[in-house]
Parts: C-alpha cells; structure tokens; sequence
C-alpha cells in the first residue's frame, strides 16, 4: 500500500454514476413492485451502502476508511428501460473515497441484476464511471463531455 501517514488530513468527496440496460417488463417489475424477492432498490442501495464500507476487504492494496456519508441513489429511465445509479461517498482523512463510490454503484447494480435475473439474464451493467472527486492534493476534478 501507498504510505499516507504524510499527508495532511482533509475532506474528500467522490461522485460516480453508471446504469443497469433491461427489458422494459424488467423494469415495470421494479417500479410497481412486483418483484417476487421484494423492494429491488431499497435492497441494492443498502447493498452499495454496505459495499463502499468493505472496499479494502475487496481491492488489496485499497486503505481502509472511516466514511462520512454514504448516499446510493436511482433514476429510473422509463425511455431507454434503464434505472440510473449515483453515488456520494465523503470522509476526512488522508486517502481519496474514488474506489469506494465506484464500489457502491457496481454492486448497488450487480444487485439488481442478482435479483431480477430470473426474468431478465439479458441485462447489462454500463459506463461506471467517477463522475467528480475532490479534496487532497490533487484537489477538484470533474468529468467533461470529453472525459
């Protein structure tokens, strides 16, 4: 692991994005919920909320954080059968939240794919992406039309 004992303490935020592509019955299964397994995105947000928390358990040379705020949250796309995914993750410490977010939202949609699966093998995870970060040396960066 990098040592970061050096490095001054501060806030850090990451915002990332990605979306779950399925059947339009899919996703009227969700919506109305109909789902036989229940409340498919209450479940997957607590899945990404608990993700983002194990992250160093997941990817080897991660630090392990104490998070700040942890927020998992989705927009349905209703045109393109699509459900959105965002995710917030803050701390104060001396390492950036990027992997933890991207974490959140991967397994926030893996979720959903896990319990719809059934109906719907055909669904794709698309475009995760660190959408913005800030804090640390690096400071602010936002993602642009050009990447």
């Amino acid at each position: 692991m990098v040592d970061v004992g050096e490095k001054d303490i501060t806030q850090r935020a990451a915002t990332t994005t990605g979306y779950i592509q399925m059947l339009p019955s899919t996703l009227a299964l969700i919506v109305n919920g109909e789902h036989k397994k229940g409340d498919v995105l209450s479940i997957a947000r607590i899945a990404g909320i608990m993700a983002s928390k194990r992250t160093a358990d997941l990817i080897p040379l991660c630090h392990p954080l104490a998070l700040t705020h942890v927020e998992v949250n989705f927009d349905i796309d209703a045109v393109n059968n699509r459900i959105h995914c965002s995710t917030l993750v803050k701390t104060k410490g001396q390492t950036g939240v990027e992997m933890e977010a991207l974490t959140a939202t991967q397994i926030a949609l893996l979720t959903i794919y896990d319990m719809c699966k059934a109906v719907d093998r055909g669904m794709s995870i698309n475009q995760v992406q660190l959408d913005e970060k800030s804090g640390g040396n690096s400071g602010h960066w936002q993602r642009t039309e050009a990447g």
